[in-house]
């Protein structure tokens, strides 16, 4: 659970940004289990954003990178890692919040390293040797894909690794990998994973973006944490409304330590380093839609609003204590229905005997739908007294099935033990 730059400041992200956003999920998120600051693409690039209008990435552009063909953070955008400190002053600062700390890469090692023959830390092999000139990212141009099979490539993993160590870092997303369109990509999954181990320092493993292959399930499960299972996840409810399939696909995936990841929540302000700022497009019907199948299903949780525009009532979606508690590792979820119109999840929560019914509208208009005993594997629900998470209600059901009545877009999640 926590916050990433890129939605609201896409590569332009300060350090002064960073650290307001972290002051404010220490303040008003950190008691609800928020904890990860995540840094998003370019922090090492000048001048990134600069050049929007006609490109995302700024090709050949300008990088900060050190002798052993490491990326540095750009010291324009954050002036602490002037001096050799790299992010270790920022990661001190979000570690004193009470709070981790996040960093976001791309898949291979820098072109610029691989054209000027930089070296590899701790090896006489330098970074032309160990790069793949034709595994390249299609849609950025900062790195190229490295040879799993050259003499120095896990040296060159390892060297970038230990240094994120040495700074603090606790969470690393890894971009241009998780499809596994490059031919390499299985195996530089392996290869950060080694990295990671041979560190010292426990960080999560996050691979983006998705979707993720179904067939490399058991790949994704033993050497990342995270898996995205869709592209990018925006404000449009046809995005939303695919994620139910997904979910499905992937539910019987979810566990402590491995969790299929449906991408950042676009609530609250977005988008103003696309030059677009605004509120989400999102309803707020669909956002609780949104944030309960996100839930229920265990996918992480990473807010993509800038948190100190946030308003009253986004906070509160994100901090509903008894909608976050379906997070939990002792929660055993699982789809019970789906068709064009509706979906319907069922969760059991195991330490506390609590189980979770989650009912969602897949149509605009507000409709009822019909929960029969059968579904849940009981002769009847009468009598059961049901809890309503989003609005507090609380009811006795007096019939053998149970009917909910649902906002078009939206979701409703009653909690219950068996009686």
């Amino acid at each position: 659970m926590g916050w990433n730059s890129y939605d609201y400041y896409d590569t332009a992200v300060t350090e002064q940004e960073v650290r307001a956003n972290a002051e404010y999920m220490a303040q008003n998120l950190k008691e609800y289990g928020w904890e990860y600051i995540v840094v998003d693409i370019q922090w090492y690039a000048h001048n990134a954003g600069t050049r929007r209008q006609e490109c995302q990435y700024i090709p050949f552009g300008q990088v900060e990178i050190d002798e052993y063909s490491r990326l540095w953070p750009c010291t324009e955008r954050f002036p602490s890692s002037a001096g050799g400190h790299g992010f270790q002053p920022l990661a001190d600062y979000i570690h004193g919040l009470g709070l981790k700390f996040g960093i976001h890469i791309m898949r291979g090692i820098p072109r610029i390293a691989a054209h000027n023959r930089m070296k590899i830390w701790g090896t006489d092999r330098t970074a032309d040797g160990i790069s793949n000139p034709y595994s390249i990212c299609s849609w950025n141009p900062d790195m190229y894909g490295v040879n799993p099979d050259a003499e120095g490539a896990q040296a060159y993993f390892d060297s970038i690794f230990q240094l994120y160590a040495q700074w603090g870092v606790d969470f690393i997303k890894c971009d241009d990998i998780c499809r596994m369109d490059a031919a390499s990509a299985k195996e530089e999954i392996r290869m950060l994973h080694e990295a990671i181990n041979k560190s010292g320092r426990q960080m999560v493993l996050s691979l983006s973006p998705g979707p993720a292959r179904l067939k490399e399930a058991w790949h994704y499960e033993t050497y990342s944490n995270m898996w995205r299972i869709t592209d990018d996840f925006w404000d449009d409810w046809n995005l939303l409304k695919q994620m139910f399939e997904r979910c499905e696909h992937w539910q019987n995936h979810v566990g402590k330590g491995n969790y299929p990841d449906c991408d950042m929540l676009p609530v609250g302000m977005l988008g103003k380093g696309f030059g677009e700022e605004r509120l989400t497009r999102f309803t707020r019907d669909e956002q609780i839609t949104m944030m309960s199948l996100w839930c229920i299903f265990r996918s992480p949780l990473m807010i993509g609003a800038e948190l100190t525009h946030l308003d009253e009532w986004t906070k509160t979606l994100l901090t509903n204590p008894e909608i976050l508690a379906l997070l939990s590792d002792d929660c055993k979820a699982s789809q019970l229905a789906r068709d064009g119109k509706h979906c319907i999840w069922h969760s059991s929560d195991q330490r506390s005997g609590f189980n979770y019914l989650a009912v969602f509208n897949l149509m605009e208009e507000e409709r009822e739908i019909d929960i029969s005993a059968s579904l849940l594997d009981k002769e009847g629900l009468r009598g059961i007294c049901f809890k309503e998470l989003w609005t507090g209600e609380t009811f006795t059901n007096p019939s053998k099935d149970l009917i909910a009545k649902v906002p078009g877009h939206g979701a409703r999640i009653c909690r219950y033990k068996e009686t």
